[in-house]
């Protein structure tokens, strides 16, 4: 193993990313040292990169960092580390999706089994980058898996393309409809067909939902959500109005709405929006807005006599981690779980990615070590 690693530094909004060079740290005892092998670049990446995000609000120290939505291979285990999350003989060199976050396991939230509300989980970012273990994020040559985390191994029949979404947003979207409690048959509206949409549309379908309509305004993305599994597709560019796609809605439903509707665009007008498309009785999902201080009118006597719950969703279990990846090699020869990714980059090129992305002309780049 190299005695260095780079890592890519985020100092602030409006400065480039900076490869960095640091040792590489010897796992502690109960910890994991992962090679990273792929790292998307994720929606709330680009939102810390343009300074829509104040980390510093958010108890996260800078420089940092950046990446989370990664997959990788065991380069060192601590001791005591001898086998995964669910008990399969864990080694140097085997294949491994994880959470990116971790739990204390000893407040009131973990105590009652809700592990993602753990006001703790990510106290290893309230350091910097520059101090011990460094590696705390995934555009870099590794992460340091921290005491307590969770790991699963990679079944060989899924590539690195396919799973490095796992720890993220296929866990965040399967969260999301176990929070929502979603029934056989039920109706979905996934409002953003970007990779948590994506992924949304397919565990939706497979759930037991019975339509799925996803509503966006870019062809590739419209184009993945039908081979994903998509009923109906709603096109920002053909009813440019929130009127317009709240009727769409609703006539697709007999009148009634919607069951679940789930917001992964990211855009704040895009609650009140779907707010209106959730038939009476039904669930509202909100992931997709985690920039602070975004606000949006709520007319609480529009949903309390409709019985419509509102229900934010932050981060996931692990639980949901083992079933993202389970789902994924049941349906791997159902869903094109290779195309979510559409351009992989060297690391070298993460500012040039990030500016890319975020003009919207690459639709979800990945960075290869």
């Amino acid at each position: 193993m190299a005695t260095t690693g780079r890592l890519a530094t985020f100092y602030g909004p409006g400065e480039p990313l900076r490869l960095v060079e640091r040792p590489v740290p010897e796992p502690e005892p109960g910890a994991a040292l992962v090679r990273i092998s792929l790292a998307n670049v994720c929606g709330s990446d680009l939102h810390m990169w343009r300074g829509e995000m104040d980390l510093r609000k958010l108890g996260r120290a800078l420089p940092r960092n950046l990446g989370h939505e990664m997959c990788g291979r065991i380069a060192a285990l601590g001791e005591g580390v001898t086998t995964d999350s669910a008990g399969a003989p864990l080694a140097v060199g085997d294949r491994v999706v994880y959470r990116y976050t971790f739990a204390c396991g000893r407040c009131q939230a973990c105590l009652v089994g809700m592990t993602r509300a753990c006001p703790h989980q990510a106290r290893h970012l309230a350091t910097t980058c520059e101090v011990w273990p460094y590696f705390k994020g995934a555009f870099g040559d590794y992460t340091y898996l921290f005491p307590g985390h969770v790991v699963f191994k990679v079944p060989d029949a899924l590539s690195d393309g396919m799973v490095a979404g796992i720890n993220c947003a296929f866990s965040q979207v399967i969260c999301g409809l176990d929070v929502a409690r979603l029934r056989l048959g039920e109706t979905v509206v996934i409002q953003g067909a970007g990779g948590l949409g994506i992924y949304a549309t397919a565990a939706a379908r497979e759930l037991g939902a019975g339509r799925v309509i996803v509503i966006d305004g870019v062809q590739e993305r419209l184009d993945l959500a039908a081979a994903f599994g998509a009923d109906e597709l709603i096109d920002l560019r053909e009813l440019p109005t929130p009127e317009g796609r709240i009727e769409r809605v609703k006539a697709l439903t007999e009148g009634w709405g919607a069951h679940v509707v789930m917001d992964l665009a990211g855009s704040i007008g895009a609650i009140p929006e779907g707010l209106q498309m959730v038939g009476n009785g039904g669930r509202y999902v909100e992931i997709g807005n985690i920039s602070p201080d975004m606000t949006f009118p709520m007319d609480p006597a529009r949903l309390i006599p409709r019985n419509v719950s509102f229900l934010p969703v932050g981060f996931y279990e692990p639980s949901h981690l083992q079933q993202a990846l389970d789902l994924m090699l049941r349906t791997r020869d159902r869903y094109p779980y290779d195309r979510v990714v559409s351009d992989v980059f060297p690391l070298d090129q993460v500012n040039e990615v990030l500016a890319e992305q975020d003009k919207g002309r690459i639709t979800r780049a990945a960075l290869a070590p």
